[in-house]
């Protein structure tokens, strides 16, 4: 059996039609199944995943190559694809076999590039941690995020929340978070922001049409909720740009960090789904950096470390927060990986 032939029958697309199915998301279940049977029509992108040399699912290959598939949809090319888009027709197998026939070189280059979702419903999570430092430290925040993308989640304290029933964050905001919530109920505190600024190796743009297109499409095509949302948060990304840095995470959070700390703000870096893309040694730099930082913080100078990350073995979304100058790690929730759902421990 050759590579391209192994990859297709054995491959990353149909292990991870079985997450996501297992997600809540038959549809794109199914389309990572069928293109796992018609990757073969695409010899370029089955090779791409045949030669990957690392972890394919830490990388995310799969989702990329439904995004790929999701954006050719959009432009309705084939217009097969489209309507099975659409629901139109079922036949998964025939209009993505001509998608990929057509389109080899288009998802081989989407392939290409890490995906960027930038996926607001996390916003839930990461503002319900951020009021567990609230109310340790009952200061506002100075906000450093790593892997910032469009930076919409810099805009966090401007959304809404509803947290089982708990309202949060800005109540005329236009957009919403509302994820499914379980376990405790949070404590709510203010989420006062003085500054918000990220960092991105192609932080993209807001009011770029390739850029959103790229967004869309990464959002799950059965999922119109996460799509209306987005739109939303795009927009008022139009009247609160978020500040991005191009730049390399690590070099840049060495920067950030060695700047004067101001008496009365509490410093925090989050991330979300940003580590499994570091390589060993940036990801044990980043954690390095950031614990050193703890160390030289005080009761008026605190900071704090919130993580959105899988685990090493990739067997659930993990909330953690750590924060300084007590040193003291918890994990706060299990999560859906896109934010659909929050299991809160507190």
């Amino acid at each position: 059996m050759n590579m391209i032939a192994h990859v297709t029958e054995f491959g990353e697309l149909g292990r991870q039609a079985r997450v996501a199915r297992g997600l809540g998301s038959p549809f794109v279940a199914d389309v990572l199944e069928a293109g796992q049977r018609q990757l073969r029509w695409a010899p370029r992108t089955a090779g791409f995943f045949a030669e990957w040399p690392d972890n394919p699912s830490s990388a995310a290959l799969a989702m990329r190559f439904n995004a790929a598939l999701h954006a050719l949809a959009r432009r309705n090319r084939p217009a097969a694809l489209g309507a099975l888009y659409r629901g139109e027709h079922r036949d998964f197998d025939g209009a993505i076999r001509t998608a990929l026939a057509d389109n080899d070189d288009f998802v081989l280059g989407w392939m290409r590039d890490t995906p960027q979702t930038n996926e607001v419903g996390r916003a839930a999570a990461i503002g319900s941690a951020l009021m567990v430092v609230r109310a340790r430290f009952g200061l506002p925040f100075e906000l450093f995020e790593l892997g910032s993308s469009c930076g919409l989640n810099l805009n966090l304290a401007r959304y809404r929340y509803d947290l089982g029933g708990i309202a949060a964050g800005e109540a005329r905001s236009p957009v919403l978070v509302a994820p499914e919530w379980r376990g405790e109920l949070p404590h709510v505190a203010p989420i006062d922001v003085v500054s918000a600024r990220g960092v991105d190796l192609h932080p993209l743009d807001p009011s770029d049409e390739q850029t959103r297109e790229r967004l869309f499409a990464y959002v799950w095509a059965d999922q119109p909720h996460r799509s209306e949302r987005l739109a939303q948060a795009l927009e008022l990304a139009l009247r609160y740009p978020p500040r991005i840095d191009r730049a390399n995470a690590v070099s840049w959070l060495a920067e950030r960090l060695a700047e004067p700390q101001a008496e009365g703000v509490c410093r925090t870096v989050f991330h979300s789904m940003v580590l499994q893309y570091l390589c060993d040694r940036d990801r044990e730099v980043v954690k390095a950096k950031i614990r050193n930082a703890g160390a030289r913080a005080t009761a008026e100078r605190p900071f704090a470390w919130i993580g959105f990350e899988w685990t090493p073995t990739r067997s659930e979304v993990r909330l953690t927060l750590t924060t300084w100058p007590d040193g003291e790690s918890r994990v706060l929730a299990l999560c859906h990986p896109y934010g659909n759902w929050v299991d809160w421990r507190g």
